[in-house]
């Protein structure tokens, strides 16, 4: 038992999990057993199947988490001032718009794949950040805390795209009342409120409002975030409650919530899939979108703020520091298989995005953390 608890506190830990419930699932989903796989994820409780309870219901607590964390940022943390929103805010920026571009030279030209193009626009933060943690002293630290702060406003700018770019038709009477209790919420903050059980109340029915507005019911998690008080008193004690919903979320989100969701949506069946088929326009556009663009943008951003002396070169890295980051941040998994379930319905488009997404993922992952590991033995090398 130690050793599990001993497990579960490193730094790796969620990273393991998370791929442990991906490779399940992909496992399943192409066994003998893969018929009863599908029906459990297809299986309807209510008026949503079990894989909509997943996408919309808890997806939306793993929203709410990430809205505590980029509002935190931006409150206490790395960017919590102008100068230091502009390193990483532009790289971000340039790492979503280059992608999406990659993905539009290759498959824009049929309308049926052009949705696709904001899946290879995303940075999984709970694989990259492994990936840099696992590599331990071998990176230096200014290039965690660029990837943290790069991975967050990823997040901020891929909520703002589900939000406008993947809205179904708008019922306003719903809207109109989500508008209220997004209303009741902020009284809540100016007040003073501290207890969590009046957000939760109104959470839940925020997120049935946006559910029913034809908004991605996902957005409730974040519009909820941004209006718990980052601190506050109760009675004669201080009390920080953004700090308390994050710490208490932490682990449900990494160990659970984010497994499950790779569990009903990385079942992935292979049957019949062949290697023509990686030439597919949506494979090929999400692979390379995440393999080519990530690098490109990032590092180009980069490189050209530097040198015209926008920003300077962060504390103990150099270039190869910088492009390997950069090629790490092309892993999308959670985030892009997200958007690929907004972008497709359920079908071949969905299963072959889904494909690139492994693909560009894996790849990028795996020559990230290679560039990564020569650039430390190069430098040690040199300093010899």
């Amino acid at each position: 038992m130690e050793r599990i608890f001993v497990f579960l506190r490193s730094p790796g830990a969620a990273t393991s999990v998370l791929l442990g419930a991906t490779v399940l699932a992909l496992i399943l989903a192409n066994s003998p057993s893969s018929e009863q796989y599908f029906q459990i994820v297809n299986h309807h409780i209510g008026n949503l199947t079990i894989l909509e309870w997943v996408n919309d219901a808890l997806m939306a607590i793993f929203f709410l988490f990430v809205g505590l964390e980029v509002k935190r940022e931006l409150v206490s943390g790395e960017l919590n001032t102008n100068a230091k929103r502009v390193m990483p805010g532009i790289a971000a920026l340039f790492g979503v718009l280059t992608p999406a571009f990659i993905y539009y030279l290759i498959a824009g030209f049929h309308s049926e794949y052009i949705h696709g193009w904001a899946i290879p626009t995303a940075t999984d933060i709970a694989f990259s950040i492994g990936i840099i943690s696992a590599l331990g002293s071998r990176v230096p630290n200014s290039m965690k805390v660029f990837l943290t702060a790069l991975a967050v406003i990823d997040d901020l700018i891929a909520i703002i795209v589900i939000a406008i770019f993947y809205a179904s038709s708008i019922h306003m009477m719903y809207l109109g009342a989500a508008v209220v209790v997004v209303a009741a919420l902020i009284y809540c903050n100016k007040q003073g409120y501290v207890r969590p059980l009046p957000y939760i109340i109104l959470g839940f029915i925020l997120w049935y409002c946006v559910l029913k507005s034809g908004l991605h019911a996902t957005m409730a998690g974040v519009i909820l975030a941004m209006t718990i008080p980052s601190k506050g008193k109760r009675g004669r004690k201080y009390v920080r409650p953004m700090q308390h919903w994050e710490h208490y979320l932490s682990n449900w989100v990494s160990f659970v919530i984010v497994p499950i969701f790779a569990f009903f949506n990385a079942g992935v069946s292979l049957a019949g899939f062949g290697v023509a088929d990686l030439t597919h326009p949506v494979v090929l556009g999400v692979a390379l979108g995440l393999i080519l663009g990530k690098q490109i943008g990032i590092f180009g951003a980069m490189f050209g703020m530097i040198k015209l002396g926008i920003v300077p070169m962060p504390a103990e890295a150099n270039w190869k520091f910088i492009y390997g980051t950069s090629i790490v941040c092309g892993i999308g998994f959670t985030m892009s298989l997200f958007v690929a379930t907004l972008a497709f319905p359920p079908g071949v488009n969905q299963e072959m995005a889904k494909i690139g997404i492994f693909i560009g993922s894996i790849i990028s992952g795996l020559l990230g953390a290679i560039v990564l590991i020569l650039a430390y033995k190069i430098r040690t090398f040199k300093h010899k």
